[in-house]
């Protein structure tokens, strides 16, 4: 009995490893937070094991059928729609439901977008912080405050429509001057990477709307 945490290609199929087309194959059940996305995936590799739907609105539910699954013998495979599970992704939860139940847990290594979007950004790698997505509402302001005195280098992840509320956000709680990287369509055909400060950023995307899923990286505040 093992879980295995397997990243999948955040744009570019073939970023996928060798060792994760292995364990695909082999693993008795994938569970997929959609399971039309993985399908696609699965297709390209033409590899017919079995899937099952694990996402955010139903992992609370089905986490204990899965581990009974796991208790019982079998091999089962976590992927998300792209990169790796956990990570703003579902995944946590059966991972640590399976330790306390003393399953096999590995996690390969594997495609995550912050990080060639970090070390794309020329900004400070040495140390940073992982934000992911800001709170829509409730605690976002709070939040924001909290970080406008954090020194490390920051990412945060977030969708195309709400990248200029985003950015005027940084701008009015980090400063205009603030150095910022905003990374789009990573491994992608119309892979892009605008640096500046976040005042030129805010103002080059609002001039042009961004598409695509967006890794943003701001420098920490300066000592």
């Amino acid at each position: 009995m093992r879980l295995y945490i397997v990243p999948t290609p955040i744009g570019n199929l073939k970023d996928i490893t060798l060792r994760a087309l292995e364990v695909l194959k082999s693993a008795d059940l994938i569970l997929a937070e959609d399971t039309r996305t993985t399908g696609k995936l699965l297709k390209h590799f033409e590899i017919s094991t079995p899937t099952q739907s694990h996402h955010m609105h139903n992992e609370h539910k089905t986490v204990e059928a899965i581990v009974q699954k796991l208790q019982g013998g079998m091999t089962i495979a976590l992927v998300s729609d792209a990169g790796t599970p956990a990570i703003s992704d579902p995944g946590f939860l059966l991972t640590r439901a399976c330790i306390a139940g003393n399953i096999a847990v590995e996690c390969l290594p594997g495609a995550t977008a912050f990080v060639p979007a970090l070390v794309n950004s020329g900004l400070p790698n040495d140390k940073f912080v992982f934000e992911g997505f800001l709170p829509v509402k409730k605690g976002r302001q709070t939040r924001l405050k909290l970080l406008a005195e954090e020194s490390r280098t920051m990412i945060f992840y977030e969708s195309p429509h709400k990248l200029i509320k985003t950015l005027t956000n940084f701008c009015d709680y980090f400063g205009g001057d603030r150095q910022v990287s905003v990374s789009r369509e990573l491994t992608k055909l119309y892979e892009e990477t605008r640096r500046g400060t976040a005042t030129s950023v805010l103002e080059h995307y609002t001039k042009k709307p961004a598409k695509g899923e967006i890794v943003i990286i701001v420098a920490g505040k300066s000592k």
